[in-house]
């Protein structure tokens, strides 16, 4: 799925761009399910209705997720380039949380 602070409109237009078979992205949220606060918009990770010690969050800012920092996975902020391979690198840490999470070993002491 994807979680963005951008308005319903535009991120639908950046879904069908990313995923324009639609098999790939079940979900967008935007904007809309945000939460503002003080004219700034953050994503309450709460919202998914799941665990929040199996999920996480690839964003390129913390401020997006201010009280589930600990879900926060940085990420450099996508410049257009279609070389980028930076979710790529990704995968090892991805997989390794993905056991984790399926032997118990997500919040006793583990690290990437």
């Amino acid at each position: 799925f994807i979680f963005t602070t951008m308005k319903q409109d535009y991120a639908q237009k950046v879904v069908d761009v990313l995923d324009p078979k639609k098999k790939l992205i079940r979900l967008c949220l935007s904007q809309r399910d945000c939460l503002c606060a003080r004219g700034c918009y953050w994503k309450d990770l709460t919202r998914l209705g799941r665990d929040l010690a199996k999920t996480v969050a690839l964003d390129h800012t913390i401020q997006g997720f201010p009280t589930q920092a600990a879900n926060w996975i940085p990420v450099p902020r996508w410049q257009g380039d279609p070389r980028d391979e930076e979710l790529l690198r990704l995968i090892p840490l991805l997989g390794q949380l993905g056991r984790a999470v399926r032997t118990g070993g997500v919040g006793r002491g583990w690290a990437p």
